[in-house]
């Protein structure tokens, strides 16, 4: 077996990656941590074996090792590239190195929570011309606090993992009263999650300072929306069963410390925040992640996360400023990501201006919506140290026919 320790310099998952998975092999056998480095995996297990870290290395599941916080996640990183880097590190690692392809990947942590804020300027505007086309395209709250919805953890899935059509309540403008049976206008919402490490009690606050130090990794997301359910449940409590169905997550985790070179300064936060937003240094950041969402074999959109509004600092500082608790584990993303230009938008509500500027896709088909047998592929990358680039693991989903 050939090791990749002679990845090229810029190869999206070298030693300067890392990101966090959950394996196990195709053949059988039971689930246990890995980082992937190029087309392999390091089982963790083992690799780790011995070490302080063995413990929280050992378990199917991050959720032990978000729990050990910040110190013990750079710790872990050094030791990894430190071995990779090293001639007998090498020769150790061998020894627990395996083809991606040979093995099947799993969600990578027990989501103890999920939260879904609406952080990009450009998609709120334009979900506010297509509802409110003879209103203000942004609600009086939205320049002043992160919105968010609490979602449903229990079906947060791994990437892979084929989407049942929801079946709900649905009633159009003309329809005398609503009707029951599948969502007609299945969506898609392109999305960054961020994997939350460190406990915090009840009736305490995560400051936009200390932050990052509950910010483990990111992930590519897809909030898969009922729009037609969600139109009609949501005034006036907000989305719930037309985005409770499913949520996708990118089965790699990519730590924060390999995007370092992304972060980019935010835009202009006019007016400014209140002080617990503000922040200082450091602490308000965007990341220059530029994402493709694939519908088939066509790219339909790029979304660019560097224009995002609110930094996830100051998201995790707002989750937590009534006293509300974090644990290992949580995640929250980031809302649907999309730029100024029409080919940036993340999701088919904006792409198609609610229906009605179809996308033409190469082989002549048009879409509004999604249809069952549709696949649907988020990719996205990212500058990495000296010249490389971060390759995020996909997120990918089929839409199959409602149960």
């Amino acid at each position: 077996m050939t090791a990749p320790f002679d990845l090229p310099a810029d190869h999206p998952f070298g030693p300067h990656h890392l990101p966090y998975g959950a394996v196990s092999p195709q053949e059988g056998g039971d689930v246990r941590l890995a980082v992937r480095l190029g087309d392999h995996v390091i089982d963790l297990r083992g690799a780790a074996a011995g070490t302080e870290w063995a413990a929280v290395l050992s378990r199917p599941t991050l959720n032990a090792f978000l729990e050990a916080g910040p110190t013990t996640w750079g710790a872990v990183r050094a030791w990894l590239q430190t071995m990779i880097a090293d001639e007998e590190g090498q020769a150790e690692l061998r020894r627990h190195l395996h083809p991606l392809g040979t093995m099947t990947t799993h969600l990578p942590l027990e989501v103890r929570d999920y939260v879904d804020f609406y952080a990009s300027e450009h998609h709120a505007s334009n979900v506010g011309r297509i509802f409110r086309p003879d209103g203000e395209a942004l609600t009086p709250n939205w320049k002043h606090l992160p919105i968010g919805y609490h979602g449903r953890s229990s079906t947060v899935v791994v990437s892979g993992t084929d989407i049942v059509r929801p079946t709900g309540q649905r009633k159009g403008k003309d329809d005398p009263a609503p009707v029951f049976g599948p969502s007609t206008r299945l969506d898609i919402e392109a999305e960054l999650a961020f994997v939350v490490g460190g406990s915090t009690h009840v009736g305490s606050r995560v400051d936009v300072d200390t932050a990052e130090d509950h910010l483990f990794g990111v992930a590519l997301l897809n909030d898969w929306s009922a729009r037609d359910l969600q139109a009609w449940e949501y005034v006036p409590l907000g989305p719930f069963l037309g985005k409770s169905f499913a949520t996708s997550i990118a089965a790699w985790i990519t730590p924060m410390a390999a995007l370092e070179r992304a972060r980019v300064p935010l835009p202009v936060q006019d007016p400014e925040p209140l002080p617990y937003l503000r922040g200082s240094g450091r602490a308000l950041f965007g990341l220059d992640i530029t994402m493709e969402v694939h519908l088939g074999d066509a790219v339909v959109s790029r979304p660019p996360y560097r224009t995002m509004y609110w930094s996830p600092t100051q998201m995790l500082a707002h989750l937590t400023v009534n006293g509300a608790s974090v644990r290992s584990g949580d995640i929250f993303a980031s809302g649907t990501v999309s730029g100024p230009e029409s080919q940036t938008r993340g999701s088919l509500l904006e792409l198609t201006w609610s229906g009605a500027r179809p996308l033409r896709l190469p082989d002549g088909t048009t879409r509004t919506f999604l249809q069952d047998g549709d696949t649907v592929t988020i990719t996205a990358s990212a500058p990495g140290p000296d010249g490389t680039t971060v390759g995020l693991a996909e997120v990918r989903g089929t839409v199959r026919p409602a149960a």
